[in-house]
């Protein structure tokens, strides 16, 4: 499967509006988001960015709390102020942090804002509510830290409930240091209570999505490996054996003749972009004809029509798909230059199918059926489509076959076989006697 490379030092951030104005704006956003955390890991690089934000936020609210108090009463409210402008000091410098460590900014913002509440409840008292931005440890650690240093999380926890506690029981009213009018603690409260539940629903979202996103990357790349229907019945039954016969199956090997010799003098860059190219084009054919992908090994491409669900034309639908392969090798070739030749033996019969191995695990196909199409593949020509007897009685009404005559077969014995010539239109096939 592709992968997205990203460009390094650079995490995707949806953009909002297509206006130029808007663009820009979101082109600063994002590198300040994205300050201090090139170098880490992409999980690492998006937690750090998560907290980026968070710490803008509160460098912003703190900002918008000391005007506020500015505004109110400088000289009653001056203690707050200095507070306030520290936190926010403090809150830009989380960026920077990262330098040191990937936790070192969490644990700035951490015990910066553990201290701020305290100091802001023992001058307002617990009426102000400031105390319930404590309840945010619930939450925001798990995002802020991550899930592999628990301890640590727990800790943070165990402490934001303790301070709380601490702020309620030792600051009520009457011992606040600043006696605020009570229209200005009622202000508090909302603006805590707000700022408190809205960053528990956003981590808790974040950590939703990081899990919907996980789940489908995941169901993306099952879906890559196995058919539709087989990774259905690993996720609804993990673990049970994967196990299917089917009595009418349809099995194509190809194989890129010469290409040994070829890779020696191309180099492994080139011979992997080479290949990468041919089995992408092979995989959108198979995904256009109905036809299910096997596996590839090396230059050989092995595919399968009517399995896991049975298809009555999978005959034709295979012939279709490797004459398709032709005309692909051929384009490559003149574009390339190369000498690109390719073999494909096709058969047809009843085979077993089902996943084996439970890491790197593979949906496979086994039987005669899949025997006999591989050493028709080796045993064919170069830009050739070699069928059996039994793949000629299911095309012939549709397809120009000719006969290779007798060949000797390793475990079958000599037996005549057909080289697939092309698919005949549909009023020539229509009016073919074998139809009537």
């Amino acid at each position: 499967m592709p992968r997205l490379r990203l460009p390094r030092g650079r995490l995707p951030l949806p953009s909002l509006f297509r206006h130029p104005a808007a663009r820009r704006l979101g082109r600063r956003v994002k590198g300040l988001a994205e300050l201090g955390t090139a170098g880490y890991p992409p999980d690492v690089r998006r937690r750090l960015l998560i907290l980026n934000l968070f710490a803008y936020l509160v460098a912003a609210t703190t900002a918008g709390y000391a005007l506020q108090h500015i505004q109110l009463d400088f000289e009653t409210y001056k203690p707050l102020v200095f507070i306030n402008v520290a936190l926010l000091v403090m809150a830009l410098l989380v960026p920077a942090m990262h330098r040191f460590s990937d936790i070192a900014g969490g644990l700035l913002i951490v015990v910066s804002e553990y201290i701020a509440l305290m100091a802001f409840t023992a001058y307002l008292g617990r009426s102000s509510g400031i105390h319930l931005q404590y309840i945010i440890a619930a939450a925001a650690p798990f995002v802020v830290f991550g899930l592999e240093r628990l301890r640590l999380v727990t800790a943070v926890v165990v402490i934001g409930l303790v301070l709380h506690l601490v702020a309620w029981f030792q600051f009520p009213s009457e011992v606040a240091l600043i006696r605020a009018d009570q229209e200005v603690l009622d202000s508090l409260y909302t603006q805590a209570a707000i700022s408190t539940v809205g960053l528990i629903a956003a981590s808790i979202w974040y950590a939703f999505r990081l899990v919907e996103r996980a789940r489908a990357e995941t169901d993306t790349l099952l879906r890559n490996i196995l058919p539709d229907s087989v990774a259905d019945r690993l996720k609804a039954r993990p673990g049970e054996l994967v196990a299917d016969s089917h009595d009418e199956v349809s099995v194509l090997f190809a194989d890129i003749s010469g290409f040994v010799a070829l890779a020696r003098s191309l180099g492994a860059a080139k011979v992997v972009d080479l290949l990468n190219h041919i089995v992408s084009e092979f995989d959108k054919l198979a995904a256009r004809h109905g036809v299910e992908k096997i596996k590839t090994i090396g230059d050989a491409y092995m595919a399968a029509a009517g399995l896991p669900e049975p298809a009555e034309d999978h005959a034709e639908r295979l012939a279709r798909m490797a004459l398709d392969m032709l005309e692909t090798v051929a384009r490559v070739r003149a574009e390339t230059g190369l000498a690109l030749q390719m073999r494909v033996g096709m058969a047809a019969g009843p085979v077993l199918a089902g996943v084996i191995g439970t890491r790197k695990f593979s949906y496979d196909v086994w039987g005669d059926a899949v025997n006999l199409a591989a050493r028709l593949e080796s045993l064919g020509a170069p830009g050739r489509i070699h069928v059996c007897p039994v793949c000629r009685e299911r095309l012939q009404h549709a397809f120009d076959l000719e006969s290779r005559g007798l060949t000797e077969i390793k475990g079958v014995g000599r037996q005549e076989t057909w080289f697939l010539v092309g698919q005949r239109s549909q009023a020539d096939a229509s009016t073919d006697p074998r139809r009537r």
